[in-house]
């Protein structure tokens, strides 16, 4: 038997659940229909949206030549021939899955097709088209966001479906029906698949049987794909914020998807470019922390990065080193480069003369000397923060050592 999310997909752009702003009755792609003006857009949002399901509706309502692509996995050859069918009809639709996996080179082959309307395409892709897809080719495209699916969404259609025969012999709880809805991500085709499974047991169904059959939770996220990387952005957020707890929400979810090396890494990036020299010990500590997570490995190495997470959100914080580094590198990469002044270079210092003052042979260990090139000498990359004990005890060293040298 055909599987039941394949049975229930809509056939009809009014049946596809959560985006009435695109196919509810003036939604933009049922106006793009009933004017008969079809044009090339591309339908972004999450796994299980329903981003197939109004790509082939659209399909079949169209007694045209279509035809389906995988950016993924078919060969460029493959576009070639369809492209090749335009000498014999006037327009031709492509449905192009995982569209922002194309090579660069693929897109701009298509271009002209788009740009006269020989082929319309229907791109479908869970990343973001602004990144993912070029200028190019994104300028003859209209984007349409899918809307995530909401629990109310997906209880309702489970409530529906636990009418039909096949569950008739089953007695199932609102509870299970909601526990399925959460479990699933709020994701339709793995709920239907969750509710499908229950077919295996008899009377009466509670979550904790239903769990048994149901197996793991949905955590709606591919490593790959943008929900994982908006999730670590989370977690670095909300350690920034001093919210720990958000903090720890976020590691939570991150553990459960059981990539270590992401975790860790981030954790490292967060420790010196946003506690920096706030608490400049806490680099280190991350560090060590991350190795001894790494090492230890699930379920033991929870503690270890809770205990992280918790020392990040709760340091003082300072971005100083990020952001005098970036200006440093602006003006290397902005102005010209300047000429090293002589008397710190080691061929000239070599010639004879004592042009260079040894720091260390003056007290204090400072001396009045140009480091910098001529042309941008009063160039101040460091502005200390005074969030933390050790930066405020460096602002103060900075002062003292600018007054010495009178900069």
């Amino acid at each position: 038997m055909e599987p039941l999310a394949y049975r229930l997909r809509p056939k009809k752009l009014e049946d596809v659940i959560g985006q009435e702003h695109l196919t509810g009755k003036d939604g933009v792609i049922t106006k793009m229909i009933e004017q008969n003006k079809l044009r090339s857009f591309v339908l972004y949002g999450g796994p299980g949206t329903g981003k197939t399901t109004i790509a082939k509706i659209i399909k079949e309502m169209y007694s045209l030549q279509s035809y389906e692509f995988n950016a993924s996995s078919d060969s460029k050859s493959i576009l070639h021939e369809i492209s090749d069918l335009t000498k014999y009809y006037p327009n031709v639709i492509l449905i192009i899955d995982e569209i922002h996996r194309m090579k660069k080179d693929t897109q701009d082959y298509l271009l002209p097709f788009i740009e006269d309307g020989r082929i319309t395409i229907i791109g479908l892709t869970t990343s973001n088209p602004y990144i993912a897809i070029n200028k190019a080719i994104r300028s003859r495209l209209s984007i349409y966001k899918m809307n995530s699916i909401n629990e109310e969404d997906i209880i309702s259609l489970l409530k529906k479906c636990t009418l039909m025969d096949e569950f008739r012999h089953l007695e199932i709880d609102d509870d299970v029906i909601k526990m399925i809805a959460i479990n699933s991500g709020c994701e339709i085709r793995t709920s239907l698949n969750m509710l499908e499974s229950l077919e295996l047991l008899n009377g009466k169904v509670t979550v904790s049987n239903a769990k048994a059959v149901i197996g793991t939770k949905n955590m709606r996220l591919d490593s790959k794909e943008d929900d994982y990387y908006d999730l670590l952005s989370a977690l670095q957020k909300s350690i920034r914020g001093s919210d720990v707890d958000a903090s720890l929400y976020y590691l939570a979810r991150l553990l459960r998807l059981e990539d270590l090396d992401i975790i860790t890494r981030r954790l490292m990036v967060i420790a010196y470019e946003d506690i920096g020299l706030a608490n400049p010990s806490v680099g280190p500590r991350t560090y060590l922390a991350c190795q001894a997570a790494l090492h230890v490995g699930l379920p033991e190495c929870r503690i270890i990065l809770s205990s992280a997470t918790i020392d990040l959100a709760l340091s003082p914080k300072s971005n100083t080193a990020e952001t005098s580094i970036d200006k440093a590198l602006s003006d290397v990469d902005n102005l010209p480069l300047y000429d090293i002044p002589s008397h710190i270079l080691n061929r000239e210092i070599k010639s004879g003369d004592a042009i260079y003052k040894y720091p260390h042979d003056y007290p204090m260990d400072i001396v009045y000397q140009e480091y910098m090139p001529l042309e941008i000498r009063d160039h101040v990359y460091y502005n200390a923060k005074e969030t933390g004990k050790y930066e405020r005890a460096l602002k103060e060293q900075n002062e003292k050592i600018r007054k010495i040298l009178k900069k």
